[in-house]
């Protein structure tokens, strides 16, 4: 896929880990703030991806996945990146034993 972008740009990764998307590619790929991303590994490289909004989603690939497949299987990339962030949450707790 061809970029309109200008390379790679660094941005600063908060205490928080929070990281800004910038603008031009927030516009670029319709991604609204606030909104949400989803945020996976893949090829040893971080991917941030838009979610689809429900009308984005509304008859995509209409007669080839059961009404719902496609809410589920987002609701389920949630899911388990609530699932991985909570594990991660729960390593850096301070245990009860220190």
């Amino acid at each position: 896929m061809a970029s309109s972008t200008r390379g790679p740009r660094v941005v600063r990764v908060s205490q928080k880990g929070q990281a800004t998307i910038p603008k031009r590619l927030r516009e670029k790929f319709g991604i609204e703030a606030p909104g949400e991303v989803f945020v996976y590994e893949e090829a040893g490289r971080i991917v941030v991806e838009p979610v689809p909004s429900l009308d984005d989603l509304h008859g995509i690939h209409a007669g080839e996945h059961e009404r719902g497949e496609v809410m589920e299987r987002v609701r389920e990339l949630r899911d388990e990146e609530r699932r991985r962030e909570d594990t991660r949450a729960e390593r850096f707790r301070p245990s009860e034993d220190a």
